[in-house]
């Protein structure tokens, strides 16, 4: 009956994009004719409000009404462009992650619950809720000490109800790759996966909890960015207690500015950071919007709200490095070698070909005025060409990528003429001049030296695996791969429970189509 809820709740997702005209402004091209059909069709459902509408209205009122874990799905996919398309990708990045508050007496017992000792033991002050989203809400809050805190609760039963609805997300990836073939390569259900993934890891705020205390060390000498500072006594599963942030938000630009703040400055400073977090450290804030930033009255960014981290491996920050220098330097071969070496495009395609399509990217873009040249629109060229080339996507380099274009946007804000190449060729320069050069061949001697000790250590049981394994082979050869009855039983009863739950999902669907179509006649 999962699957036949599943298929139940996906019915309703259809019937809300359709009645809020989102499946009616999709666009037509390239679909085949009995989806062409259905659009036409799903245009005489819309309500009158809905076909007024700008698409991105559209879409992001469908989410809304759909609730609070489709405002975190639409959120989430705003991230992958290669999946969505980069246009959905800028209207679902503009989705308002703000929900109606819950009870301040929901709050109480589940700080309570969660942390096992009384409100008054633990703040002498616990105001009413100032911010709440699809996850959780933000309650002022005084420590005995008279100190301010933020406090940062979970809302009661948003894991069920994202388990719930993750069961239709799932069902709609299934089906994609089931109807749609060509998009497999996008890998729909692992996109799914990574949802499922990181919303868990953000629903558990001792783990936001901990990115933020990673993040503070990194930074702590950096010029310009910090990060709150968390109280652990007062964190758990369900509530994180941080550093209270006096300061103005970089959506308030007029603000900023009638407070003395250089915006020039603080756009070169937030592009750097990043940057810096990025190469030097791997790790880095991947929500990096205009409502989790923050200037202090010593013109300090500070970022907040770290529940979505990105985290990328020695060998990536190189490919990384490399590809931004070689379209800073106009070496496109050089992109085009570093994305076969790191395997994003199969080797039986010609690295020439690759080349000339990099080049046909790089070069319109080198002909504008430096502070045209935009990182979002490089990386929108760069997703046209990746069908091309078989490219799959490997999803730590598009929230990489993703992030990047957000935290340009928000310099863009401050300084019109935002010169991002120009920004970060400093960071990306000595990152390089660091670890590209001779510091990189004592490090990979390094690294090397060690990954070979512990081989070593490992020998004797590499040894006693590969016997047994040889052993189990030369059985399998000579008696062949058998199951035993239980498990022949077991994978009977699952392919027949599929088949007959998928049959009376449709079924379910169907009639419950009819009985709409029939009510709205």
């Amino acid at each position: 009956m999962s699957v036949v809820g599943a298929y139940f709740r996906l019915a309703r997702v259809g019937w809300v994009l359709v009645r809020e005209g989102v499946v009616s402004a999709l666009p037509t091209e390239g679909m085949p004719t009995l989806a062409r059909t259905a659009h036409a069709f799903a245009g005489l459902f819309e309500r009158r409000k809905a076909a007024k509408g700008v698409r991105g209205d559209n879409l992001a009122r469908a989410i809304e009404r759909l609730g609070p874990s489709y405002v975190k799905m639409g959120q989430f996919l705003a991230t992958r462009p290669d999946v969505v398309g980069a246009e959905i990708a800028v209207e679902l990045s503009a989705l308002q992650d703000r929900m109606a508050t819950f009870p301040k007496e929901a709050a109480v017992a589940t700080v309570e619950g969660s942390l096992g000792r009384s409100l008054t033991d633990l703040y002498t002050s616990f105001g009413d809720p100032i911010a709440a989203a699809s996850i959780a809400q933000v309650h002022p809050a005084t420590v005995r000490d008279g100190k301010q805190v933020a406090v940062k609760v979970i809302r009661p039963g948003v894991r069920q109800r994202f388990g719930h609805d993750l069961d239709a997300m799932y069902a709609a990836a299934r089906l994609q790759e089931k109807i749609l073939p060509n998009t497999r390569r996008l890998k729909p259900v692992e996109v799914t996966r990574t949802l499922e993934q990181t919303t868990k890891v953000e629903m558990d705020l001792r783990l936001e909890a901990a990115a933020l205390s990673e993040l503070g060390e990194n930074t702590k000498d950096d010029p310009g960015f910090r990060v709150p500072t968390v109280d652990w006594e007062r964190t758990g599963r369900d509530v994180v207690t941080m550093e209270w942030i006096d300061g103005i938000k970089m959506s308030d630009v007029e603000g900023l500015r009638a407070a003395g703040h250089d915006l020039d400055k603080l756009a070169d400073t937030l592009i750097q950071s990043f940057l810096r977090h990025t190469l030097r450290d791997g790790f880095f804030h991947a929500d990096m919007h205009q409502g989790n930033l923050f200037v202090d009255p010593e013109g300090v960014i500070v970022a907040v709200d770290m529940g979505i981290v990105g985290r990328l491996g020695k060998k990536e920050r190189r490919f990384l490095a490399e590809i931004l220098y070689g379209f800073i330097t106009r070496d496109y071969q050089r992109v085009a070698d570093v994305h076969f070496e790191a395997g994003y495009v199969p080797a039986h395609h010609d690295t020439a070909s690759f080349a000339q399509a990099i080049r046909a990217i790089g070069e319109p873009i080198h002909g504008q005025p430096a502070e045209t040249i935009s990182m979002a629109k490089l990386l929108t060229l760069l997703f046209e060409v990746t069908e091309l080339f078989d490219m799959e996507t490997r999803t730590e380099l598009v929230m990489l990528q993703k992030t990047m274009v957000v935290v340009e946007g928000v310099s863009r804000t401050l300084n019109p003429r935002f010169n991002m190449w120009k920004a970060s060729e400093g960071v990306v320069g000595d990152w390089i001049r660091d670890n590209l050069g001779p510091k990189r061949l004592l490090a990979d001697l390094r690294d090397g030296a060690h990954a070979a000790l512990r081989l070593a250590e490992a020998a004797p049981e590499i040894a006693a695996k590969a016997e047994k394994f040889s052993h189990d082979l030369t059985a399998m050869a000579e008696k062949g791969l058998r199951f035993d009855a239980e498990t022949a039983e077991a994978i009977g009863r699952s392919e027949a429970r599929h088949s007959r739950s998928g049959r009376l999902a449709l079924w379910v669907i169907a009639a419950t189509l009819v009985y709409i179509a029939w009510k709205l006649s």
